[in-house]
């Protein structure tokens, strides 16, 4: 832990603060906080910020009900700026979108990222609108019956790679798998926020089990 005093607020007595999605990393907003905020959003663990608009704090979540939950804040090296992770209620923005960020501006044909998030837009553009060849669409047009098939032969398929001791094999499986139940979820309206809470919900109450263990 740093000590407050090395934290370089600006003129206005304000700090930036980049708010990162704790679970996908993603950058939800970026807002500012002066050092009553910063001091509150520790203690209730929760962000508090200061509106430069309003002049005045705001508790995130306060009337919209989309709360985040603090993980941790980290400064960068500087001292001028801040990272806070969090685990959101709900979407980050007013506007209703996930992130402040979703306009894009530049995106190389080169340099590509690839995503869980990114994957599951896709296929539910799939199935929003099914393009013609695409199998995909294909599975969607199918339905329930035809999907869980599929998962089934998939997960077969890993467990027959898996048995060969064959990584290279087992991976390939792994990621026919891994599509395959994506394309599950969807159909039965499950995101990967979804998932993540229950798998942190887990991990949660594994920790607790070996905490309990060691007393």
């Amino acid at each position: 832990m740093i000590d407050m005093e090395k934290l370089k607020f600006d003129e206005k007595g304000l700090i930036p603060a980049i708010v990162v999605d704790g679970t996908s990393g993603q950058v939800l907003t970026l807002a500012y906080m002066n050092r009553e905020s910063l001091e509150i959003s520790i203690k209730e663990e929760r962000t508090c910020f200061w509106s430069r608009s309003r002049q005045e704090l705001w508790r995130k979540g306060e009337t919209s009900g989309n709360a985040q939950h603090i993980i941790d804040i980290t400064a960068d090296c500087d001292y001028d700026a801040l990272v806070v992770r969090v685990n959101k209620d709900g979407p980050a923005c007013h506007t209703g979108a996930e992130s402040c960020f979703h306009n894009p501006i530049f995106e190389s044909d080169e340099n590509s990222a690839f995503s869980l998030e990114g994957l599951m837009d896709m296929l539910q553009g799939r199935k929003d609108t099914p393009k013609e060849g695409s199998y995909t669409s294909y599975l969607f047009d199918k339905g329930l019956d035809k999907i869980l098939k599929k998962v089934g032969e998939e997960s077969t398929e890993v467990i027959i790679a898996g048995k060969a001791e064959d990584k290279k094999e087992t991976i390939y499986e792994i990621a026919d798998l891994a599509y395959h139940v994506m394309v599950l979820m969807l159909q039965l309206g499950i995101s990967l926020d979804d998932v993540r809470k229950e798998l942190a919900s887990r991990h949660v109450i594994d920790k607790k089990v070996k905490q309990e263990k060691m007393t």
